[in-house]
């Protein structure tokens, strides 16, 4: 999946994408929606963002 599909059916901007990927910080929602384009259910979590805590 491209970064912009990704931005896309996550509902965030494509630089948002990018700052993940580099590791910066972001929202606890926008880690959800991150999982969740993804396929992940939220219980996968640790997958993507080990080191957070995200209910």
């Amino acid at each position: 999946m491209s970064k912009a599909e990704l931005a896309r059916k996550a509902g965030v901007s494509p630089l948002t994408i990018e700052r993940v990927e580099k590791g910066k910080s972001c929202r606890v929602e926008t880690k959800r929606k991150l999982i969740l384009a993804l396929g992940y259910g939220l219980s996968d979590k640790n997958k993507m963002f080990p080191e957070e805590q995200i209910s």
